[in-house]
């Protein structure tokens, strides 16, 4: 099934959603522990942004889209269970829709983000008059078969490439199955020894090639290169800071020093590498929401802060698990080269200006030190572009304003 080949007609939302309710204020004093759903303003974790247990003064809903009306505005996910709604966001719900409309209409809804930010949020009577352009049937209606058609096949083709691609790695029929998977609470510190950085004053820095990593969200953490030495230099590492950007955290295979604003937390139990201190890396990130620069993540939180990890069958963090994903990219063979599996190992001798663009909250951001390294080993000159924010390859769908210059820009270069 193909959406280019469809007919396409502009709908208002309130046509399409004959519920439209917003969410009812509720502080974050207010809220009682529990297993529900609280559903605000977030672009991420399907917006979910706790889980409570209160039951009065609340809106609960279930089968709808939500889309944030402030904050990460435009934000729009399905949901299949039921939720507390925050004054943050608005329920839609159709009785026409099943999950994979829904699913369909909510990439549709993301649309809207272009339209509104901070600034301008996306209030009652905005959501009312609002319109969105969906396919249409023969009668100019909107074509929900075509909607659910599309989006189970789509489904069934990820999942057959699942399939296929993990059923072959490794040498085995076992897959890469998260169903049966157990996870296990652990402090930090049960898990990493922590270190300090040491303070650097700017003007003792001395110009080199050795990264210094800062209290920073971008870069890999690397805000200068010096030539200096001290007590905090170390490498196969993750960095993690305390003040600045808090709870961004970095692993850093190769050697560098580190400011006293950042955190080195090295595995206990295992050697570590960059697979597992990635898997590590992301575990962390998932705290930011409770830190920030005035409620900072220092060493005494760090040490009784709680994450949840994979665990074996005695209870242990299953670090063979987080390593598993080198094991399925070379299905289980030991002849491929290492430059096929990392490209910045490869040796990029004779290779032209290259240029990098980046979002700085895709995952492909966390290699772009490793690529910068490649290129000043062989002595490639190289440009790198990043936003925050952004899609992978965001450059490439010249539909927003950001892309669109990044766009424009590398057109005119290709152009040269």
């Amino acid at each position: 099934m193909s959406i280019a080949d469809r007919k396409w007609q502009e709908f208002e939302v309130r046509e399409i959603f004959p519920e439209i309710q917003r969410g009812k204020r509720l502080k974050t004093a207010d809220h009682v522990p529990g297993s529900v759903p609280y559903v605000s303003s977030s672009a991420i974790n399907n917006g979910v942004d706790a889980f409570i247990g209160n039951a009065g003064r609340v809106r609960k809903f279930g089968e709808c889209l939500t889309v944030a009306n402030s904050g990460s505005v435009g934000s729009s996910f399905f949901h299949e269970y039921e939720f507390i709604a925050s004054d943050h966001v608005t329920a839609l719900k159709s009785p026409a829709m099943n999950k994979y409309i829904y699913l369909f209409v909510a990439s549709v809804m993301e649309r809207l983000k272009e339209k509104y930010s901070f600034n301008r949020e996306i209030n009652e009577a905005r959501i009312n008059r609002e319109k969105i352009i969906l396919p249409v049937d023969d009668f100019g209606r909107p074509d929900f078969a075509f909607m659910e058609g599309y989006m189970r096949e789509h489904e069934s083709r990820i999942l057959r490439l699942y399939e296929a691609y993990s059923s072959g790695a490794g040498g085995s029929d076992e897959a890469l199955r998260l169903d049966g998977l157990k996870w296990g609470e652990f402090t930090i510190k049960d898990i990493f020894m922590i270190s300090s950085g040491k303070r650097l004053r700017k003007e003792d820095m001395t110009t080199g090639n050795k990264p210094f990593i800062g209290a920073s969200d971008s870069n890999n953490g690397v805000t200068a290169f010096v030539s200096n030495s001290n007590a905090s230099e170390d490498s196969n590492i993750l960095g993690v800071n305390y003040d600045g950007s808090v709870v961004e955290n970095f692993y850093h295979p190769y050697s560098c020093i580190f400011s006293d604003s950042v955190k080195r937390f090295r595995l206990k139990e295992h050697e570590g590498n960059a697979h597992i201190y990635l898997f590590m890396k992301t575990t962390i990130l998932k705290q930011k929401s409770k830190y920030t620069y005035g409620y900072k993540f220092n060493e005494q939180r760090m040490q009784r802060q709680k994450i949840l990890l994979p665990i074996d069958e005695n209870g242990q963090p299953d670090y063979a698990f987080m390593e598993k994903v080198e094991r399925y990219e070379r299905h289980g063979r030991a002849d491929v080269p290492e430059f096929m599996i990392h490209i910045s190992k490869g040796d990029l001798s004779g290779v032209d200006h290259i240029h990098f663009v980046y979002s700085t909250d895709e995952v492909l951001y966390g290699a772009k030190q490793n690529f910068i390294c490649a290129c000043e080993k062989y002595g490639v000159k190289y440009t790198v572009r990043e936003r925050p924010g952004m899609i992978h390859c965001y450059a490439m769908l010249p539909y927003f304003k950001e892309s669109k210059e990044d766009f424009e820009e590398l057109a005119a270069i290709l152009a040269e």
